[in-house]
């Protein structure tokens, strides 16, 4: 009988939670308990130590939890939540617990329920580095998801963009995702138009996008769990030189960055490469934002192409390499493909043209 997804994460977990010296690990993120259990519900804590696996639910949950989660044991917190979960965590001496998640008020009530035997130990991102290899099923799904907005591009593209109005083409763009199948988007889309797109998380306006403007749209949606993300920039009818210009110096920054996705490449230099080709050309202050970050169940993950970045490339990353330029009263252009690192290369999941389309 084949292994489950969760018995095999969990015992993954378990080699990271013995290797940073913990002997259990409290995990209370909503897409962390998801990616380990499968428990979809509002309330869910697990406990994870070597010998077992806790789900801690409420009344509303339980029978869900037990379907959804069938490799952890389904606790009814009840009245006494904190209790019910310190009972367990009261064998273990030291437990890990995700300080980036948990709120302060939280963490003291926890504690008063705890013996003196037992400490909680800060341990963020410890689920967070499982999650950002992913196997041929989450790749898969990644993929889907990406094709559909892959679609939503060209439709997009082949309707026009010029006389509608930024929040219409955002509408229309939702509406083609479920049409195709995404359960919902990965983030709201962002369609920017003229001086709009040189603010890099635009939102839609009731503004209608010129004629001759760039126009930025970013777009991703969720399929099976798993998110999307690619940037494309558009002509909305004939644009200057200088447009032209700009956007060829960001499409050259993509491709240079795009072309260092490999295994043991350190995300760092990723970034330099790409920021390299704008700095040289004498834009350095206008990209003021990372190359790219980590995709999964989450569209902003591990790990992370910027400058600061200590993360390497492992085989099973998904990661997106999105370079760009804003120039602000004038126009922003961003190009973003979602790519996974592959053993024969870089993989190219957002294969939509790149070079710039106008349309009408």
């Amino acid at each position: 009988m084949a292994m489950s997804r969760s018995i095999e994460r969990i015992g993954r977990l378990r080699e990271l939670i013995a290797t940073d010296g913990l002997d259990a690990l409290l995990v209370s993120g909503k897409e962390n308990v998801r990616y380990l259990s499968a428990f979809t519900g509002t309330n869910g804590t697990l406990l994870i130590d070597p010998d077992d696996a806790y789900l801690l639910t409420d009344f509303r949950y339980v029978e869900q939890a037990a379907d959804q989660s069938p490799d952890f044991e389904v606790i009814d917190g009840g009245e006494t939540p904190r209790k019910r979960l310190a009972e367990r965590m009261n064998t273990r001496a030291k437990v890990g617990f995700d300080d980036a998640d948990m709120r302060v008020k939280n963490h003291a009530a926890l504690v008063e329920e705890l013996s003196e035997g037992t400490e909680l130990v800060a341990a963020a991102g410890v689920v967070e580095k499982l999650r950002a290899v992913k196997d041929a099923d989450e790749i898969d799904a990644i993929a889907r998801a990406a094709a559909i907005a892959d679609s939503i591009y060209s439709t997009i593209s082949e309707e026009g963009l010029a006389g509608r109005s930024e929040k219409d083409v955002a509408w229309r763009i939702e509406w083609l995702a479920r049409e195709r199948g995404a359960s919902g988007l990965s983030f709201p889309p962002i369609v920017a138009g003229g001086p709009h797109g040189a603010l890099p998380h635009a939102e839609p306006r009731d503004r209608k996008i010129g004629d001759g403007e760039l126009v930025v749209l970013d777009l991703g949606v969720v399929f099976d769990g798993y998110c999307s993300d690619c940037t494309r920039t558009f002509a909305s009818g004939n644009v200057d030189g200088h447009a032209r210009e700009i956007y060829d110096i960001v499409l050259d920054a993509q491709r240079t960055a795009l072309a260092q996705i490999a295994e043991g490449v350190e995300c760092q230099l990723i970034d330099k490469s790409a920021r390299d080709v704008i700095d040289a050309a004498g834009y350095a202050d206008q990209f003021g934002h990372s190359t790219g970050h980590g995709v999964g169940v989450e569209v902003h993950e591990l790990p992370t192409l910027s400058s600061r970045s200590k993360d390497v490339l492992e085989l099973g990353n998904v990661v997106t390499v999105e370079p760009g330029i804003y120039l602000p009263g004038e126009f922003g252009v961003r190009i973003e493909d979602l790519v996974v690192v592959a053993d024969d290369g870089p993989r190219v999941l957002t294969p939509f043209e790149k070079q710039l389309l106008v349309v009408d």
